[in-house]
């Protein structure tokens, strides 16, 4: 019998779960979820008979080693800085894994041992990354057939609330991992604009940002995401003047963001024990301005930082996150990135019947036998509730697919890869229709 090995079952899983049990059932495969929170686990696979919950430390080595020698095929969801220790168990077992988050550099060490074990470690497969690179990669591979020269090529992603659950002044509600939401942007941006490289510090990534018209949506705002430039090579767009892949959020959002960065507000950095004096989210919020810009509080700091009627605005949604109020901040909190996210998971969470949103737009100039082109491919999709979100389904879906179609013999490419081969792409986004998961391409 087949055995899919999945770590993780937190927010992203759902969908993934939920998919990997219904072919498990079809095939008469079994899922074996492995979770730190066993209930969670268990609740994720609602009894069924083809999955089977499991709760050990991950850094066990026996127990690691254990379940992943008996499996057919892995699935990490774990935090990024976890993949690493699954990964060599994969490679010595020879096992096939696929993750949702970026290649790091300990995966990218080991790529001659994978294509040497004839090993498929399948990479970036889920929203943004994953759904993103099959969708620009089918364009660009269907332009280049043509004999296009592909000038500029602008990729934008966001996970939204959807307009029927949008209820607050931050147009926005959490479906996803709240520290990935701290650090947005920590590492800074590099793109290419009109043949011209800018590289941006995270002070300014939230600085002054442009937006883009949504079909359906109108207009939002977006910031720069990480390293556009290493991505030129891999989609093999070297003649483009411009590239940049973006994140998208609402106008207000991005405002209110950089005034949360200028205050370092995201600071890691411990500043307050555990036993230490209890102070307020005002005192606290005051004190970070104080230390980290010349302001002595938030009304001198939002006279330098905002703009015109921004200043009341922003100092709602400040006031919204209670971050003017007189409550304490959580003991547990040993950094300012700690408070800030407590606060955005008690104040921006999804309630039981909201919907999240996924927005993704990709924006390609070409011109073919010198007859210049435009082509706007647009994806809107709509969770069902605060389990089922977009986000669950646009991250696991992808995962999921790909699980099934490398068991069935259906993708046979092996070696280190992101989802920008055509024999991965091609049936993942032809079953991701099924699923309503489908671009609205426009040409201009």
């Amino acid at each position: 019998m087949k055995q899919i090995l999945l770590f993780g079952a937190g927010k992203s899983a759902t969908v993934l779960i939920d998919y990997l049990l219904a072919n498990a059932e079809k095939e008469n495969w079994k899922l074996i979820v492995v979770d730190a929170n066993l209930q969670l686990a268990l609740d994720k696979i609602k009894n069924s008979s083809s999955g089977t919950a499991v709760s050990f430390d991950i850094m066990d080595d026996d127990k690691r080693v254990e379940h992943i020698s008996k499996a057919s095929i892995i699935i990490s969801m774990l935090p990024p800085a976890l993949h690493s220790k699954v990964a060599k168990d994969c490679v010595v077992f020879s096992k096939h894994l696929l993750t949702a988050s970026y290649v790091d550099d300990e995966i990218r060490s080991m790529q001659a041992e994978i294509k040497n074990k004839n090993l498929l470690f399948l990479c970036e497969m889920g929203l943004d990354p994953g759904i993103d690179h099959m969708s620009a990669m089918k364009l660009i591979d269907d332009i280049h057939a043509k004999g296009g020269h592909i000038n500029s090529f602008k990729s934008h992603c966001g996970g939204l609330v959807a307009p029927e659950s949008d209820n607050n002044p931050w147009h926005y509600k959490i479906s996803w991992n709240p520290r990935n939401i701290v650090l947005a942007g920590k590492a800074g941006a590099v793109y290419k604009k009109n043949n011209e490289v800018f590289n941006i510090n995270y002070e300014s990534v939230f600085e002054n940002n442009e937006t883009v018209s949504v079909p359906g949506l109108g207009d939002l705002a977006f910031y720069p995401n990480r390293d556009s430039l290493s991505y030129i090579p891999v989609y093999g767009l070297e003649e483009t003047s411009t590239f940049i892949r973006t994140t998208l959020r609402h106008p207000f959002f991005c405002k209110a963001w950089n005034c949360i960065v200028k205050a370092s507000l995201t600071d890691e950095e411990p500043f307050v024990s555990v036993a230490s004096k209890r102070i307020s989210y005002r005192e606290w919020l005051d004190r970070s301005i104080s230390l980290h810009t010349t302001s002595k509080n938030v009304e001198e700091f939002l006279n330098q930082y905002a703009a015109g009627d921004d200043k009341a605005l922003i100092k709602d949604m400040f006031d919204y996150l209670d971050l003017l109020s007189e409550k304490d901040i959580p003991l547990t909190a040993t950094s300012s990135a700690d408070v800030l996210q407590f606060v955005l998971e008690n104040k921006l969470y999804l309630l039981q019947h909201d919907k999240d949103m996924i927005v993704m737009l990709h924006e390609f100039e070409y011109t073919v036998n010198g007859q210049p082109s435009t082509i706007n491919s647009s994806l809107i999709v709509k969770g069902e509730n605060s389990l089922h979100t977009a986000m669950a389904k646009t991250v696991g879906l992808p995962l999921g697919i790909a699980a099934k179609l490398i068991l069935d013999g259906t993708i046979t490419t092996t070696g280190l890869h992101i989802p920008i081969v055509k024999e991965i792409y091609e049936p993942v986004l032809k079953e991701l229709e099924e699923f309503d998961i489908k671009f609205n391409e426009k040409v201009i």
